[in-house]
Protein backbone atom coordinates (compact mmCIF):
# COMPACT_ATOMS: atom_id res chain seq x y z
CA UNK A 1 0.00 0.00 0.00
CA UNK A 2 3.34 2.28 0.66
CA UNK A 3 3.73 1.94 -3.55
CA UNK A 4 0.16 3.77 -3.98
CA UNK A 5 1.34 6.91 -2.40
CA UNK A 6 4.04 7.07 -4.70
CA UNK A 7 2.23 7.10 -7.17
CA UNK A 8 0.93 10.58 -8.17
CA UNK A 9 4.65 11.18 -7.93
CA UNK A 10 5.67 8.98 -10.44
CA UNK A 11 2.90 9.38 -13.19
CA UNK A 12 3.90 13.01 -14.07
CA UNK A 13 7.54 11.98 -14.20
CA UNK A 14 6.54 8.92 -17.08
CA UNK A 15 4.61 11.88 -18.82
CA UNK A 16 7.02 14.29 -19.07
CA UNK A 17 9.27 11.31 -20.79
CA UNK A 18 7.12 10.32 -23.50
CA UNK A 19 7.61 14.28 -25.41
CA UNK A 20 11.00 15.90 -25.66
CA UNK A 21 9.33 19.37 -24.89
CA UNK A 22 9.69 21.37 -28.23
CA UNK A 23 6.83 21.85 -30.80
CA UNK A 24 9.15 22.34 -33.97
CA UNK A 25 6.50 20.61 -36.38
CA UNK A 26 4.08 23.44 -35.32
CA UNK A 27 6.25 26.41 -35.22
CA UNK A 28 7.33 24.86 -38.83
CA UNK A 29 3.59 24.86 -39.77
CA UNK A 30 3.05 28.64 -38.59
CA UNK A 31 5.72 29.96 -40.48
CA UNK A 32 5.05 28.35 -43.71
CA UNK A 33 1.15 29.21 -43.62
CA UNK A 34 1.84 32.76 -44.37
CA UNK A 35 4.21 32.65 -46.99
CA UNK A 36 0.99 31.87 -49.83
CA UNK A 37 -0.75 34.96 -49.15
CA UNK A 38 -0.46 37.77 -51.35
CA UNK A 39 -1.92 41.36 -51.34
CA UNK A 40 -3.28 43.90 -48.35
CA UNK A 41 -6.29 44.44 -46.86
CA UNK A 42 -7.44 48.18 -47.80
CA UNK A 43 -8.32 49.86 -44.71
CA UNK A 44 -11.95 50.67 -44.63
CA UNK A 45 -12.86 54.47 -45.84
CA UNK A 46 -12.93 56.95 -43.07
CA UNK A 47 -16.27 58.01 -41.63
CA UNK A 48 -17.60 61.24 -42.47
CA UNK A 49 -19.39 63.24 -39.61
CA UNK A 50 -23.02 63.15 -39.57
CA UNK A 51 -24.69 66.86 -40.86
CA UNK A 52 -27.52 67.53 -39.17
CA UNK A 53 -30.88 68.75 -41.79
CA UNK A 54 -33.35 70.84 -40.02
CA UNK A 55 -36.56 70.50 -42.20
CA UNK A 56 -38.90 73.14 -42.02
CA UNK A 57 -42.12 72.63 -44.09
CA UNK A 58 -43.21 76.24 -43.92
CA UNK A 59 -40.22 77.45 -45.36
CA UNK A 60 -41.09 74.99 -48.59
CA UNK A 61 -43.18 75.46 -51.54
CA UNK A 62 -45.96 72.97 -51.75
CA UNK A 63 -44.22 70.21 -54.08
CA UNK A 64 -47.32 69.30 -55.50
CA UNK A 65 -48.63 72.55 -56.82
CA UNK A 66 -46.96 73.36 -59.71
CA UNK A 67 -48.20 76.74 -60.75
CA UNK A 68 -46.89 77.52 -56.85
CA UNK A 69 -43.89 76.40 -57.61
CA UNK A 70 -43.32 78.01 -61.10
CA UNK A 71 -44.03 81.61 -59.32
CA UNK A 72 -41.60 81.42 -56.59
CA UNK A 73 -38.93 80.92 -58.83
CA UNK A 74 -40.19 83.93 -60.82
CA UNK A 75 -41.12 81.93 -63.79
CA UNK A 76 -44.37 83.72 -65.09
CA UNK A 77 -46.87 86.46 -63.88
CA UNK A 78 -49.51 83.75 -62.67
CA UNK A 79 -53.42 84.64 -63.09
CA UNK A 80 -54.86 87.19 -61.88
CA UNK A 81 -57.54 89.69 -62.05
CA UNK A 82 -57.14 93.41 -62.55
CA UNK A 83 -57.80 95.39 -59.03
CA UNK A 84 -57.01 98.61 -60.02
CA UNK A 85 -59.40 98.85 -62.72
CA UNK A 86 -62.09 97.08 -60.21
CA UNK A 87 -61.32 100.25 -57.93
CA UNK A 88 -60.96 102.74 -60.03
CA UNK A 89 -64.31 102.11 -62.74
CA UNK A 90 -66.28 98.82 -61.58
CA UNK A 91 -69.05 98.51 -63.79
CA UNK A 92 -72.62 98.44 -62.26
CA UNK A 93 -73.61 95.02 -62.64
CA UNK A 94 -70.44 93.63 -61.13
CA UNK A 95 -72.04 94.05 -58.11
CA UNK A 96 -74.63 91.42 -58.34
CA UNK A 97 -73.89 87.45 -58.35
CA UNK A 98 -73.49 86.26 -62.26
CA UNK A 99 -76.58 83.67 -61.04
CA UNK A 100 -78.95 86.70 -60.51
CA UNK A 101 -78.39 88.31 -63.87
CA UNK A 102 -80.65 87.20 -66.52
CA UNK A 103 -80.33 88.05 -70.20
CA UNK A 104 -83.61 89.09 -71.72
CA UNK A 105 -82.48 90.01 -75.59
CA UNK A 106 -80.31 91.27 -77.77
CA UNK A 107 -79.51 94.23 -80.01
CA UNK A 108 -77.14 95.55 -82.80
CA UNK A 109 -76.27 98.98 -83.51
CA UNK A 110 -73.34 100.03 -85.78
CA UNK A 111 -72.59 96.10 -86.37
CA UNK A 112 -72.45 95.47 -82.93
CA UNK A 113 -74.49 93.39 -81.15
CA UNK A 114 -75.16 93.93 -77.62
CA UNK A 115 -77.16 91.54 -75.02
CA UNK A 116 -79.81 92.99 -72.71
CA UNK A 117 -79.43 92.16 -69.14
CA UNK A 118 -81.72 92.63 -66.53
CA UNK A 119 -80.41 92.97 -62.78
CA UNK A 120 -82.04 91.88 -59.91
CA UNK A 121 -83.33 95.66 -59.29
CA UNK A 122 -85.47 95.14 -62.43
CA UNK A 123 -83.11 97.53 -64.48
CA UNK A 124 -82.02 97.06 -67.85
CA UNK A 125 -78.73 97.34 -68.96
CA UNK A 126 -77.22 97.07 -71.85
CA UNK A 127 -73.43 95.38 -72.40
CA UNK A 128 -71.26 94.45 -75.23
CA UNK A 129 -67.84 92.81 -75.74
CA UNK A 130 -65.38 94.05 -73.08
CA UNK A 131 -67.91 94.45 -70.49
CA UNK A 132 -67.56 93.39 -67.08
CA UNK A 133 -70.35 91.25 -65.23
CA UNK A 134 -70.65 89.44 -62.07
CA UNK A 135 -68.41 89.73 -58.90
CA UNK A 136 -65.94 87.10 -60.19
CA UNK A 137 -64.19 89.49 -62.38
CA UNK A 138 -66.28 88.00 -65.53
CA UNK A 139 -64.98 89.70 -68.93
CA UNK A 140 -67.48 89.55 -71.71
CA UNK A 141 -65.64 87.49 -74.20
CA UNK A 142 -68.80 86.97 -77.13
CA UNK A 143 -72.17 87.93 -78.05
CA UNK A 144 -74.58 86.20 -79.64
CA UNK A 145 -78.31 86.78 -80.21
CA UNK A 146 -78.98 83.60 -77.71
CA UNK A 147 -76.35 83.75 -75.62
CA UNK A 148 -73.47 86.31 -73.35
CA UNK A 149 -70.02 84.17 -72.84
CA UNK A 150 -67.80 85.84 -70.48
CA UNK A 151 -64.32 84.34 -68.79
CA UNK A 152 -64.15 84.61 -64.58
CA UNK A 153 -61.76 84.70 -62.25
CA UNK A 154 -62.19 82.65 -59.48
CA UNK A 155 -60.47 81.47 -56.45
CA UNK A 156 -59.64 78.47 -55.28
CA UNK A 157 -59.32 77.21 -51.56
CA UNK A 158 -55.50 77.17 -52.02
CA UNK A 159 -55.99 80.91 -52.79
CA UNK A 160 -54.69 80.58 -56.49
CA UNK A 161 -56.46 82.39 -58.96
CA UNK A 162 -58.26 80.03 -62.11
CA UNK A 163 -59.61 80.84 -65.13
CA UNK A 164 -63.63 79.84 -65.81
CA UNK A 165 -65.93 80.19 -69.06
CA UNK A 166 -69.52 80.86 -67.97
CA UNK A 167 -71.93 81.13 -70.41
CA UNK A 168 -75.33 83.28 -69.66
CA UNK A 169 -78.36 82.39 -72.49
CA UNK A 170 -81.45 84.00 -73.16
CA UNK A 171 -83.90 83.63 -71.06
CA UNK A 172 -87.35 82.27 -72.44
CA UNK A 173 -90.28 84.47 -71.12
CA UNK A 174 -93.85 83.75 -71.98
CA UNK A 175 -96.26 85.99 -73.27
CA UNK A 176 -99.37 86.55 -71.62
CA UNK A 177 -102.52 87.59 -72.85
Amino acid sequence: MKWFRLLPLVIPLALSACGDGTYSDLDQFIRDSGKSLHGKVAPPPAIKPYEYYSYNAFDIPDPFNALRIRLMKGEGGGLQPDFKRREERKEFLENFPLESLKMVGSLQQNKVIYALIRAPDNTLHRVKVGDYLGQDFGLITAVSESEVRLKENVQDSNSDWAERVSTLMLEDQEVSK
